[in-house]
């Protein structure tokens, strides 16, 4: 009786205890709040003023303060304790086997890992994030496997999931094997077109591949990707690169991932910068209005340099520059753009002026100009038949100043033999003439050539 007294003492303290410190902390300071609000009033709220000071009326309106504040306080309270799932995506998978005598298939790169715990412990572990995926191979002979993915989290209160949870893999022995490395570059287009890459040599001619027999059987071939863009200031010259990728590609030039002993080699690079000065031809298209022929051609650029490959501009002689003179009847300027020649990757100069002049119309007759054949099939030969079938006349028309410049030896007549074969064949006669201000006719425009085996 006397325990159950005492509890009862005890409980009623605490209750007083209770109501002194909501006097105190409660009651009191609001009561202090009302009276200074009612100093501040007028005297036509002395109703209000006699509800709010009595002291029921006080308890009344605390207690409503108080459950206000123990639902707000457990709301947050409930946020911050019920549980709650986050998924931590591409979670990178770290494996533990002997890489120097194995292979693994199958292993995935990253997983997705959902948390699962309360708010503030899914918070901490996103900040802590130091989290691992593993998976330990160390035990595992050759052969396929069905494994577990574990995951560390840095929070044991903190429960996961893994997607997958559980992997197939597949170890091989590794294998070896010495190949080639080809050099391929890549990005030339982006290179100074006055520039060009001469030689490509590679610290390392042979390498070792790495990996499981099946895969090594799949490489056809493995090149240094030499990229232009990482050359710093490309000028002419000899330039060094370094850690240039090697990549491993199978027969239909698809990636094969393969180790590579070395993985990157260097490059030592010849730069050089071909080019060639050559003269400008003015080349006129159509014919100027009858009864008219050009007296000159002149434009304010004479010489080009033009740059290329080295083989391609040494056989170029000049740069030409068509101008269309159909219906032309009087003297004009034109502005032109000059075309780079087929091979050609820069000019000097790309825009000129051309100024023709115009003068009235000659005839001349140059006779005896022996007719040529060409592109004949080395393997015959060709002779002309019958008297008028080995040289012609050529009709020139120009100007009597252009004309009295022309002469035989700047004519060439031809027959053009390609694609024939053996047998008797009548073919056209062409004819052209060094002054392209003149225009040149032949008078023999067809002969009958014989072509027989050599």
């Amino acid at each position: 009786m006397k325990t159950i007294k005492n509890i009862g003492r005890t409980i009623s303290a605490f209750i007083r205890a209770i109501g002194r410190w909501i006097d105190k902390r409660i009651i009191t300071p609001i009561t202090k709040f009302v009276l200074l609000i009612t100093d501040k009033t007028s005297k036509k709220t002395g109703r209000l003023e006699k509800l709010l000071v009595r002291k029921n009326t006080l308890i009344f309106l605390s207690l409503l303060l108080a459950v206000g504040l123990f639902f707000l306080v457990d709301s947050k309270s409930v946020m911050l304790v019920d549980s709650s799932a986050e998924v931590l995506y591409d979670q990178k998978v770290e494996a533990t086997y002997n890489r120097e005598s194995y292979v693994v298939e199958g292993l995935p790169d990253t997983v997705d890992v959902t948390i699962i715990g309360r708010t503030v412990d899914l918070y901490l572990a996103k900040q802590l994030s130091t989290g691992t995926v593993s998976v330990d191979l160390t035990n595992y002979k050759e052969g396929t496997h069905k494994v577990s993915l574990n995951y560390e989290s840095p929070i044991d209160s903190v429960n996961y999931k893994l997607d997958p949870s559980t992997i197939t893999v597949i170890i091989y022995q590794k294998a070896s094997k010495q190949v080639t490395v080809d050099v391929d570059l890549i990005n030339q287009d982006h290179l100074d077109s006055k520039l060009a890459i001469q030689d490509v040599t590679i610290d390392k001619q042979e390498i070792i591949i790495k990996g499981a027999e099946h895969v090594l059987e799949k490489v056809s071939n493995v090149k240094a990707l030499v990229d232009v863009d990482n050359i710093i200031d490309p000028k002419a010259g000899v330039t060094t690169l370094d850690d240039v990728k090697l990549v491993a590609y199978d027969k239909d030039g698809q990636v094969v991932d393969v180790e590579m002993v070395p993985n990157k080699v260097s490059a030592t690079i010849s730069i050089v910068s071909p080019s060639k000065e050559l003269p400008i031809k003015i080349i006129p298209k159509g014919n100027v209005e009858f009864g008219k022929a050009i007296s000159s051609m002149v434009s304010d650029v004479s010489k080009v340099r033009v740059y290329g490959e080295e083989d391609v501009i040494e056989q170029l002689q000049y740069v030409p520059i068509e101008i269309d003179v159909t219906g032309l009847s009087e003297n004009k300027k034109y502005n032109v753009t000059i075309q780079k020649p087929q091979g050609v990757r820069d000019i000097s100069v790309d825009k000129a002026v051309v100024d023709i002049t115009l003068d009235n119309e000659t005839t001349k007759e140059i006779t005896e100009i022996p007719i040529e054949t060409i592109n004949l099939d080395s393997n015959y030969k060709a002779v002309a038949i019958g008297e008028d079938s080995s040289k012609t006349t050529v009709v020139v028309k120009g100007t009597s100043g252009v004309l009295e410049t022309i002469d035989g030896e700047q004519i060439k007549a031809t027959v053009d033999l390609k694609g024939y074969a053996e047998g008797d064949h009548e073919v056209e006669v062409i004819v052209v003439g060094e002054d392209l201000r003149a225009s040149y006719t032949p008078k023999t425009t067809k002969i009958k050539v014989r072509i027989t085996k050599k």
